[in-house]
C-alpha cells in the first residue's frame, strides 16, 4: 500500500507532467487548417515546367562577392544574372533551418511552430505544396528533406531520389560529392527517359517541377566553417552543376522556352558553421531566376539597400529585387499587368479560404490580405488565455500546498487549524460542483481532452490547499555575490582556508558565463590543458589512464579530421567504450564520502573531454572544486549556528547515513542551501551556453564518437554532455542532505516551492515566435525548472524503495572485501 508520502510524491509528478507539456498545447498548437477550397489563376501559365536548385545554407555574399582577383565566384551564375534573369535576397525568416526554409520556399507558408514539440524530417501534419499542386514531381537529395513534400502529397506524383543518411558525413574528404550525386543522377534520370516512352510522355506534360536539394555547401559550412577553401569551392562546383542540368534540359526539350530555373538557398550560415538564429549571414539568402515567365536584367543608375552589399558586389547597377521568403515575388514575373493581377488575387484568396474554413467573414478586397491573418491568428491563439490562467491558477494553488505541507511537518510552527467533518464535506461538494460546471462549458466547447485536465486541475489543487536565464551574464553577477557568503555570515573566521578556497572557485567560476557561448572555434590545446589540471588528482591509476586515453582521442581525432582523413574506427571504439564504462565504474568505488564523490567525477570527465573542443573542458573541473568545497562549508554552517556537531567528512560513508532519528527540523539557513542548489543546477546548465541553441552546437563536439549526421545521436550526445555537470551538483546536493542530518524530502519541498515559483514566472514568457534559439531558450527555462522538480522527486521516491536492498549489498560487499 502506498503510504502518505509515496502519495504526495506520485501526485507531485503527474501535477508537474501536467504542467510541463501543457506548454505545447497552449503555446504550440499546430495554426495549419484543411479543408480550404483551391483556386487558381485562370490566365495560363508562361512556364510548362520549372527546375528548382536549393543549395542548402548558401550564404549571399557567399555567392555574389567577387574572388580575390575580382573573378566571380560562380561565373556561370553571375552571367545569369548579368545577361538573362532577375536577380536579388530572399529574406529567411528564423528559424533559419533546413526544414522551415524548405516550407517557406515550397509550401509557400512560414514554419509551423508545433514542429518544435514533433518530428524534425517529417511534419506529422500534411499540408499542400507546389510539388502537390504539380503534374509530377521529381527531386533528388538528402533523406532529411525531399520525404516530408512526397509524404505531404495527395496520390502518387511526387517521386524523390535519395542518398543515404551515410552520405552526410562531417568527416568526409569532401561532402560536395553530395551535389555531384545529384547532379549525376539527374542526368542519368533524363538518359533513361529516351528509352522509356511513358517516362518521356510524363517528362513533356504540363506542371512538372524538377528539384535538386544541393546539401555539400551546408555540410562543408559545417565542417569547416563559411570562409574556408572547401566551401567556396564546393560553390564553384554547384555552378558548374547548375550550368551542365540547365544546358541538358534546354536540350532536351528542344529550347522552347517553357522552363523556369529558380536557385535559391534555405538559410544561410554564420561565420563560425552554425545557423537558427537571425543574424544576417543566416537570413540573406541569394535569389537567381531565369527562363520561362521572368523579367531579364535592368539597369539603374542608383538603388539604395540598408546594406552596403551593391559596391562590394560590384552589382550597383543592376536592379536587385528582394523578397521574403514564402511570398509572391510580383516584380520577377515578366507578364501582362492582368496575369499579376490575377496572380495576386489568386494568393489573396487562398489565405482567405484558410480563414474561413475557421470563420466565415466579408471583408473588402483591398483589405482583404491583411484581415484573414489577422483572423487566423486571433482563432488560433483564441484559447490560450483561457488555457494560460488554468495552469496559472494550478501553480500557485500547488505552491502554497507545499508550503503548507512544509510548516506542518517540517517546523515547529503552530500547525494549521482543522477544519470539522462537516466543513471538509461542504468543501469537497463546493468544490466538486465548480468542476462540474467547468466540465460541461467544456463539453458544449467540445473541446479536445487535454483541455480537461488543465481547466479541472486547479479543483483538486486547491481543495487540497484551504531574469538571470535570459542573461547568462548576470550568472556571473550572482556568482560574485555566493563569493562572499562567507564573509556577511561571518563563516571566515572558523573557515578561513575553506572560505579562501570557496570566495576563489565562484569567482573562477564566474567567468565561464562571461565567454563565448561553445562552438565558435575549436581549442583542442585547451582540451588537453585540462588533462594536464587532472593529472594526479585520484589514487586510481585506471581513472587517470581513461582521461589520459580521452584526451589523446580528442586530439588525434581533431587531427585526422583537418587532415581529411575521416574519424579513426580505433578512436571511435574507445569513446563509445568510454562512455559505457563511466557509468558503470563509479559503482565499484567504496561508498565513502569523497571517494565516492572523486570516482563519479573522474568517471564523467573521461567522457566529457570526449565531448569537449574548447574552454568549456575546464567547466566541470571548476564546478566539481566549488562542489567540494560546498560540502565543506556547509558542515562549517552547521557548527556556526549551533544546530550539531561537525561529522567527520573524511570517514563519512554514504551507505551509513539513514539513520531517522538523526533527521532535524528545518532551519532558515537550509532555505539558502536549497536556493544554492537552484541557481548551481542553472549555472550547470547555461554556465557554457544553451541546451536550446542550435545555433551555439558544434557538430565538431560530438566528432569523437560520430561525424555522419544523424539528428537522434547528435542530440543525445549533446544532451548528455549537458547533464554531465548537472549530475555533478546534484550528487553534491545528495551528499549535503545526509551529511547536515537533513531528511531529503524536507530540502525536496523547498527545492520544489523555488522552483515552481519560478516556472510560473517563465510559463508566462514562453515564445512561439522567432529563432530557434529564441523559442527554445523560452521553452528551456520553463522545462529547466519543471524537469528538475520531477527528476527530484523521482529520485526521492526511488531512494526510499532501493535504501534497504541497497544497504544490505554494499554490507556484503563490505564484509568480503574484509
Amino acid at each position: 500500500m502506498l503510504g502518505h508520502n509515496d502519495f504526495f510524491i506520485l501526485a507531485g509528478i503527474l501535477v508537474h507532467c501536467v504542467f510541463l507539456v501543457s506548454i505545447f498545447d497552449i503555446y504550440f498548437s499546430s495554426p495549419l487548417v484543411h479543408g480550404m477550397t483551391p483556386h487558381q489563376t485562370p490566365l495560363p501559365p508562361p512556364a510548362k515546367r520549372l527546375v528548382l536548385f536549393v543549395a542548402d545554407g548558401l550564404r549571399a555574399d557567399s555567392l555574389y562577392e567577387l574572388n580575390s582577383n575580382s573573378t566571380p565566384r560562380a561565373p556561370y551564375l553571375r552571367s545569369i544574372l548579368e545577361n538573362n534573369g532577375s536577380w536579388g535576397i530572399s529574406h529567411t525568416r528564423v528559424p533559419t533551418e533546413s526544414r522551415p526554409g524548405h516550407v517557406a520556399l515550397i509550401a509557400g507558408f512560414y514554419e509551423d511552430v508545433s514542429a518544435v514539440a514533433k518530428g524534425w524530417k517529417e511534419n506529422p501534419v500534411e499540408f499542400d505544396s507546389v510539388f502537390n499542386e504539380s503534374k509530377y514531381t521529381w527531386s533528388w537529395g538528402s533523406p532529411d528533406i525531399l520525404p516530408m513534400f512526397a509524404k505531404g502529397a495527395t496520390g502518387d506524383h511526387v517521386y524523390t531520389f535519395c542518398y543515404t543518411a551515410e552520405s552526410e558525413d562531417f568527416g568526409a574528404q569532401d561532402a560536395a560529392k553530395l551535389d555531384v550525386w545529384v547532379f549525376d543522377h539527374v542526368k542519368s534520370f533524363f538518359n533513361s527517359s529516351r528509352s522509356n516512352q511513358t517516362l518521356f510522355s510524363a517528362l513533356n506534360e504540363e506542371k512538372v517541377v524538377l528539384f535538386l536539394h544541393l546539401l555539400g555547401i551546408d555540410t562543408n559550412g559545417h565542417a569547416h566553417r563559411p570562409n574556408s577553401r572547401e566551401y567556396k569551392e564546393n560553390i564553384k562546383k554547384v555552378d558548374e552543376g547548375v550550368k551542365e542540368i540547365a544546358s541538358m534540359i534546354d536540350n532536351f526539350y528542344g529550347n522552347d522556352g517553357k522552363t523556369a530555373f529558380i536557385l535559391t538557398s534555405d538559410h544561410g550560415m554564420t561565420d563560425w558553421g552554425t545557423h537558427g538564429a537571425g543574424h544576417p549571414s543566416e537570413t540573406l539568402t541569394p535569389l537567381i531566376v531565369w527562363g520561362a515567365g521572368v523579367n531579364y536584367p535592368r539597369k539603374v543608375t542608383s538603388q539604395k539597400f540598408e546594406d552596403n552589399f551593391l559596391k562590394e558586389w560590384k552589382l550597383e547597377n543592376l536592379k536587385r529585387l528582394d523578397v521574403n521568403q514564402g511570398t509572391l515575388p510580383l516584380e520577377y514575373l515578366n507578364n501582362s499587368a492582368h496575369f499579376k493581377a490575377e496572380s495576386m488575387f489568386t494568393n489573396a484568396v487562398q489565405i482567405v479560404e484558410q480563414f474561413k474554413v475557421t470563420k466565415h467573414m466579408i471583408s473588402l478586397c483591398k483589405t482583404l490580405i491583411n484581415l484573414a491573418l489577422e483572423g487566423l491568428s486571433y482563432y488560433h491563439t483564441y484559447d490560450r488565455l483561457f488555457l494560460g490562467l488554468s495552469i496559472a491558477v494550478s501553480f500557485v494553488g500547488w505552491t502554497t500546498y507545499v508550503i503548507l505541507v512544509i510548516i506542518k511537518t517540517h517546523t515547529n510552527l503552530t500547525k494549521a487549524v482543522q477544519t470539522n467533518n462537516k466543513e471538509s464535506t461542504v468543501l469537497f461538494y463546493g468544490f466538486a460542483f465548480v468542476g462540474m460546471i467547468i466540465a460541461f462549458f467544456l463539453l458544449i466547447q467540445t473541446c479536445p481532452w487535454t483541455y480537461y485536465v488543465y481547466c479541472l486541475l486547479p479543483i483538486p489543487v486547491w481543495y487540497a490547499v484551504v531574469f538571470s536565464f535570459f542573461y547568462r551574464s548576470t550568472l556571473t553577477l550572482g556568482l560574485f555575490v555566493f563569493a562572499g557568503w562567507p564573509v556577511i555570515t561571518q563563516l571566515w573566521v572558523q573557515a578561513k582556508t575553506s572560505a579562501l578556497i570557496w570566495t576563489f572557485l565562484c569567482v573562477l567560476l564566474a567567468i565561464f558565463p562571461l565567454m563565448p557561448v561553445v562552438g565558435r572555434e575549436p581549442n583542442i590545446p585547451l582540451v588537453i590543458f585540462t588533462y594536464l589540471v587532472w593529472d594526479g588528482r585520484d589514487p586510481y591509476i585506471y581513472y587517470m589512464l581513461s582521461i589520459a586515453l580521452s584526451t589523446y582521442v580528442v586530439s588525434s581525432t581533431h587531427d585526422s579530421l583537418k587532415n581529411k582523413q575521416g574519424l579513426p574506427v580505433l578512436n571511435q571504439m574507445i569513446s563509445w567504450m568510454t562512455l559505457v564504462s563511466s557509468s558503470v565504474l563509479p559503482l565499484l568505488s567504496p561508498t565513502f564520502l569523497f571517494q565516492r564523490l572523486f570516482s563519479i567525477l573522474l568517471s564523467l570527465m573521461s567522457t566529457y573531454l570526449l565531448l569537449s573542443t574548447g574552454y568549456e573542458a575546464l567547466f566541470p573541473l571548476v564546478l566539481s572544486g566549488l562542489m567540494f568545497v560546498w560540502i565543506n562549508m556547509e558542515q562549517e554552517a552547521l557548527q556556526h549556528y549551533g544546530l550539531s556537531l561537525k561529522p567527520k567528512l573524511a570517514v563519512f560513508n554514504f551507505t551509513c547515513a539513514t539513520d531517522i532519528t538523526q533527521f532535524r527540523q528545518l532551519h532558515l539557513d537550509d532555505v539558502r542551501r536549497s536556493f544554492f542548489f537552484v541557481f548551481f543546477i542553472v549555472t550547470a546548465f547555461f554556465g557554457t551556453g544553451n541546451i536550446a541553441s542550435v545555433n551555439s552546437f558544434d557538430p565538431a563536439s560530438v566528432y569523437c564518437f560520430l561525424t555522419v549526421f544523424s539528428p537522434f545521436m547528435m542530440g543525445s550526445l549533446l544532451l548528455l554532455k549537458v547533464v554531465i555537470p548537472f549530475v555533478l551538483v546534484s550528487c553534491a546536493f545528495e551528499a549535503i542532505q545526509v551529511t547536515t542530518q537533513l531528511s531529503s524530502k524536507s530540502l525536496l519541498l523547498l527545492v520544489l516551492v523555488i522552483s515552481d515559483i519560478m516556472a510560473l514566472h517563465f510559463f508566462f514568457l514562453v515564445k512561439d515566435y522567432g529563432s530557434w534559439l529564441d523559442i527554445g531558450t523560452s521553452i528551456s527555462h520553463y522545462v529547466l525548472v519543471m524537469s528538475l522538480t520531477i527528476f527530484m522527486m523521482l529520485m526521492n521516491g526511488l531512494a526510499q524503495l532501493l535504501t534497504t536492498q541497497r544497504l544490505q549489498l554494499s554490507r556484503r560487499t563490505k564484509h568480503h572485501s574484509t
